[in-house]
């Protein structure tokens, strides 16, 4: 597969860690991704794909792309043969400037980009996406539509603060100490939090620290899982293996497994670092 990045000039690299392109065949038909402390655009310019946000409900297929706020749960996503797209991963507080409604009401819900952004304006910038000179000049568009689309945001502000804070820290910061530098009440800022990230302060912590401690396992050595959940700060192994679970319906030592066969199958794949093998 083929995937360009690269990161928006200000005031967009405030919001957004990276603008992407992503061309070729996936390594597997299927592929689970775990949450993690960001959203998610995609404007799709190949065959539809499809998703499954959680096992209660059902595989929603989607054919301009997706938006999808900081989720709580795995996202299953489905793809075709050949697939191309061009997509953002925005900051836990970045996708709020661009949405016309609370990031809480798409919560393990993603939507089309259409439902956001409306039919006609999607359907103009895919056309110019599809014609686009290649990769680089496709980026540039996308980020030209994201500058034109920035809203001014209440309580962004707020929000961004308190969420590096808890970045800076991978999670493991008390919540009411946050409150407290804030000046603001509990409820205050998990109503914030809620309408511009779609979750709690506490939930977006819980976020960071399963994935600080996730990209700390080396797949390709032993792990020693009591030492590792200490040192992230999870009550005991049971505590981080319920966690774990929760996160991606997989134990510890079946991620392993899993993350084992895709470096296996896939060694040295532009997407070996995170999405797991579904199928």
């Amino acid at each position: 597969m083929q995937y360009v990045s690269r990161v928006p000039r200000p005031p967009l690299d405030g919001l957004i860690d990276d603008l992407y392109y992503l061309q070729g065949a996936s390594p597997y038909s299927r592929l689970t991704l775990p949450p993690m402390p960001s959203a998610l655009l995609i404007v799709n310019l190949g065959a539809p794909f499809r998703i499954r946000a959680g096992t209660d409900i059902e595989t929603a297929e989607y054919a301009d792309g997706c938006v999808v706020t900081t989720p709580t749960r795995a996202l299953e996503f489905g793809y075709p043969l050949w697939t191309r797209s061009v997509g953002v991963h925005f900051k836990p507080w970045g996708l709020a400037p661009f949405l016309s409604m609370p990031a809480a009401e798409l919560c393990d819900r993603p939507v089309t980009v259409e439902q956001v952004w409306g039919r006609p304006a999607v359907a103009e910038l895919r056309d110019r996406l599809a014609t686009a000179d290649g990769p680089h000049e496709m980026l540039t568009l996308l980020e030209e539509e994201l500058t034109r689309r920035l809203c001014e945001t209440a309580g962004l502000g707020l929000v961004r603060h308190t969420s590096s804070v808890i970045a800076a820290t991978s999670g493991a910061v008390a919540i009411g100490d946050l409150r407290v530098a804030a000046g603001v009440s509990s409820t205050h800022l998990a109503q914030r939090f809620k309408e511009l990230v779609g979750v709690t302060p506490k939930r977006l912590a819980r976020t960071y620290r399963f994935a600080a401690t996730v990209f700390s396992i080396n797949p390709a050595g032993p792990v020693d899982w009591g030492d590792l959940a200490g040192r992230a700060g999870y009550f005991d192994q049971a505590h981080f293996g319920h966690e774990f679970r929760a996160f991606t319906g997989l134990t510890p030592t079946r991620y392993v497994e899993v993350r084992r066969r895709f470096l296996r199958e896939h060694p040295g794949h532009v997407l070996d670092s995170w999405p797991l093998p579904a199928d």
